[in-house]
């Protein structure tokens, strides 16, 4: 969501803390680790061990970065608001669920049975492509406070519309760096079949992302002027 820090929205945002964090963050990866490593049926997936050793590293950056520079989107991103458009409620459970197809392909493929292994190449384009979607992603977050696990207007936070950072370039980078990532997983655990639902992903996005854009047509008041200095969603001068 196109927006950034305000100084002055008067809210004081409730303060997440490590103690309160950290639990999440550890079951976030147990998760993951199991459905990967029950799927594959095995331990020495040493693919899998360093997805997750590296998702677990930026997600406790991200965390702790939060925790000193931004709570308040923390915070935000950690709840789902009460006026969050009922669409993308079914966006995100099928989201979710495509996430978790992803992961269970990923590990029956490259894991169990070896169906569709991808090449070292691919392997290593897909960690290249999740560093620069993490970068992304990281560098969305660093400038825009109201960052949200959903689509909706935050008016108790005074949000507003800026165009800095990566902003600057397109609407959503949010989403971009979100596609980027599910497209380099799959690759990057060695698995072509996990791209299907990786690229399914993708698409559910990119309607999200023309969802999104509109409600902010109608709802955000200086959005539309920022569309007219802005003119892609996710892609410069493609759309």
């Amino acid at each position: 969501m196109s927006t950034s820090k305000s100084e002055s929205s008067g809210v004081s945002p409730a303060k997440p803390s490590l103690i309160s964090m950290f639990p999440n963050l550890l079951a976030v990866n147990i998760i993951l680790a199991a459905i990967l490593f029950v799927t594959a049926g095995r331990w020495d997936w040493i693919q899998a061990w360093l997805f997750v050793l590296a998702f677990a590293g930026f997600l406790t950056f991200y965390g702790l970065w939060g925790l000193r520079n931004d709570p308040g989107q923390l915070n935000e991103r950690s709840r789902v608001g009460q006026n969050t458009k009922s669409w993308d409620k079914v966006i995100l459970t099928t989201y979710t669920l495509l996430l978790i197809g992803m992961l269970v392909l990923a590990g029956l493929d490259a894991g169990r049975f070896r169906w569709a292994p991808a090449s070292p190449v691919l392997q290593g384009l897909g960690w290249l492509g999740a560093v620069l979607a993490g970068f992304l992603i990281w560098w969305t977050a660093s400038v825009n406070t109201f960052l949200s696990r959903t689509v909706r207007i935050q008016d108790e936070r005074g949000q507003h519309v800026i165009d800095s950072g990566p902003y600057s370039r397109v609407r959503h980078p949010m989403y971009l760096g979100v596609i980027v990532l599910m497209i380099s997983i799959p690759l990057l655990l060695g698995s072509l079949w996990a791209l299907i639902p990786g690229a399914m992903i993708g698409v559910l996005f990119i309607i999200r992302t023309a969802l999104e854009d509109r409600t902010l047509q109608n709802e955000l008041p200086t959005y539309p002027g920022y569309t007219r200095r802005v003119r892609y969603r996710l892609l410069p001068w493609i759309w």
